[in-house]
């Protein structure tokens, strides 16, 4: 059950991708080298989603995220530092009480993660996992504490296109979108707890959308199917949308559940590379 949660705040958190245990094959291509002119991010960027829970006439804001990006250095190694805070608002702690904490570290250049770790605490569950990657051989050595059980240590084989869940976040906010068409597929691969899961979302087009409290803004819109479970049904898309714009930070994420909707909006920014001149009033 609790894994379904964590499952649904992944959603909620990484909106320009969405999840799928099908067999596609995610093909391991060469390591991309950027310079800090082709970026679409830089450090200092402020980003906060809030999660809304619809069910009838029940609509409510139940939690937020909030993302921030530094530059940081290790001896002679440059490198990314994503943090995310994931929390319930006070009055749904009744409910569900949730601090989630993540934090991933890649190179400035590649893009490549060296780690990661989430903290998860939800109710009176707790979850540690840490991940470390060598890019010599693309081994990854992955260990999990839940509760009071015995950590867990784990060494899985990816490839050059293996991420964990935050710095797939910030490769997929760096894709060429210069040549997209409708129902053009882009699959990647990315590891959490001590498994690695294959993901692809379509390209559904280009739409404008009104974002509560932002603004109307040109969006790219994607969709992809989820995994059914205790939370998703599988039967219809998780669909989300993104600035059109030199930015692509996430604007809106929707999804049914089996009881009611879930979705995350972006509600403040701050310090982003270029000009947001998606919005359009």
């Amino acid at each position: 059950m609790k894994r379904q949660y964590i499952f649904l705040l992944c959603c909620i958190l990484f909106p320009r991708m969405a999840f799928t245990q099908s067999a596609a094959t995610v093909a391991n291509t060469e390591v991309k080298t950027y310079t800090a002119d082709e970026l679409a991010f830089k450090a200092g960027e402020r980003l906060t989603l809030v999660a809304n829970y619809k069910w009838g006439i029940i609509s409510a804001d139940v939690g937020e995220a909030t993302m921030s990006l530094e530059k940081e250095s290790f001896r002679d190694t440059n490198y990314y530092v994503a943090r995310i805070f994931v929390t319930t608002y006070k009055f749904w702690d009744n409910f569900f009480r949730i601090r989630n904490i993540y934090e991933g570290r890649f190179d400035t250049r590649t893009l490549r993660p060296y780690y990661f770790h989430c903290d998860i605490s939800e109710d009176d569950y707790r979850r540690l996992n840490t991940i470390y990657f060598d890019d010599r051989n693309y081994t990854i050595k992955a260990s999990v504490k839940q509760n009071k059980k015995a950590k867990k240590d784990t060494v899985l084989q990816g490839t050059a296109t293996t991420y964990d869940l935050i710095s797939l976040f910030f490769n997929l906010q760096n894709l060429d979108f210069s040549d997209l068409k409708e129902g053009k597929i882009y699959p990647f691969s990315f590891v959490i707890d001590d498994e690695i899961f294959n993901l692809y979302y379509r390209f559904i087009g280009r739409e404008e959308k009104n974002i509560s409290g932002l603004g109307r803004f040109r969006c790219l819109k994607f969709a992809a199917k989820v995994v059914a479970g205790e939370v998703f049904t599988g039967d219809s898309d998780l669909v989300l949308w993104i600035t059109d714009d030199e930015n692509r930070i996430p604007l809106l994420m929707q999804s049914p559940i089996k009881v009611g909707t879930v979705s995350a909006r972006l509600s403040k920014y701050a310090n982003l590379k270029y000009p947001l001149a998606s919005k359009i009033k």
